[in-house]
């Protein structure tokens, strides 16, 4: 085999929860309940007062009203465990687009727990009468385009995933409001953790529509929630692709060929990683992409390719073709 071409494919695994096509029964709940509908974990909660009425649709859609509530919560998500951190999840992500019509408090947000600490967080995309959460603010983040202020406050003996406890609650509630967009929740976890708010291990990621001594109703008409894979550096712009380094004419296969030594790449994302200045080693490959040696002298007798791989997945799998 002389002068073949090899082309590399790199597929990296992801959890993405979707919205499937087969037709759903459309479930109605108006008191109190927890369960598993369409691959989505959900929850409709209130206290004393009011009346509410949740309509679970397909994945994680769905639709909510409330009348003269208390305090109310429906959302739709995943109940992850609390056995993972977030950096061992992966990149987390949710795309959304909800008709949201608040009359008084209410917020729409990302909800969830973590545990070892206890932890409630929230991040805010829209909210009624009033901003939450009324304390001052730990400075502003930039994610997804927006600002947003972080918080922390802290609950005293009260209602937790573990029972009356005393528990810290973090925020990002952004500057103007948005209902559809996408999320990068996993930037938000990061940035929190760099002004001291540790994160424990993810119990819970959801979409929530909360209201409070309010009124109000919500169609979920988008939700998708994607967990795992990896992603840049967050809040950091991706460095400008580098041109490959062009290698002599004519390579031997019985020599180490390094992967930033590629003559041609079809791929959006990937990039020279390492700390040398010709790199040491490709990343951030997505499904699809490729790259591709040329001139690769086999010679005669090769019986076998070894190549070397690294991947970040804490579970799952990554699949590389190969071909000659």
């Amino acid at each position: 085999m002389k002068q073949r071409s090899l082309t590399f494919f790199a597929l990296v695994l992801s959890l993405v929860v979707i919205s499937v096509s087969v037709a759903l029964a459309q479930t109605v709940i108006t008191s109190n309940q927890t369960g598993t509908h369409d691959g989505y974990d959900y929850e409709f909660w209130k206290d004393e007062g009011g009346s509410g009425r949740m309509t679970l649709k397909s994945g994680g859609a769905f639709s909510c009203e409330w009348n003269n509530v208390n305090n109310i919560l429906f959302r739709k998500g995943r109940k992850l465990g609390a056995s993972q951190t977030h950096q061992q999840l992966g990149n987390i992500s949710m795309s959304f687009d909800v008709n949201y019509n608040p009359a008084g408090n209410s917020y729409l947000c990302v909800y969830g727990w973590t545990k070892s600490p206890l932890v409630e967080y929230y991040i805010v995309e829209s909210w009624g009468s009033w901003r939450p959460p009324g304390a001052s603010s730990m400075g502003t983040i930039t994610v997804d385009g927006g600002s947003y202020d972080v918080y922390r406050t802290t609950r005293v003996n009260q209602p937790s995933i573990e029972g009356t406890s005393t528990f810290d609650q973090y925020w990002s509630v952004r500057t103007s409001k948005r209902t559809s967009g996408t999320i990068s929740i996993s930037q938000h976890f990061n940035a929190w953790e760099s002004r001291g708010l540790q994160m424990g291990k993810i119990y819970e990621v959801a979409l929530c529509v909360e209201g409070y001594q309010s009124s109000g109703n919500a169609d979920v008409r988008t939700h998708v929630l994607t967990i795992g894979g990896g992603s840049p550096p967050p809040t950091q712009p991706p460095p400008t692709q580098p041109p490959p380094t062009q290698p002599p004419g004519s390579r031997s296969a019985f020599s180490t060929i390094q992967a930033e030594d590629y003559n041609s790449v079809s791929s959006s994302t990937l990039q020279v990683i390492g700390g040398t200045p010709s790199g040491s080693g490709i990343g951030y490959i997505e499904s699809g992409d490729y790259v591709t040696y040329r001139n690769i002298d086999f010679g005669s007798g090769a019986t076998s390719f070894r190549a070397v791989v690294a991947s970040g997945l804490s579970s799952g799998s990554t699949n590389i073709e190969i071909r000659l």
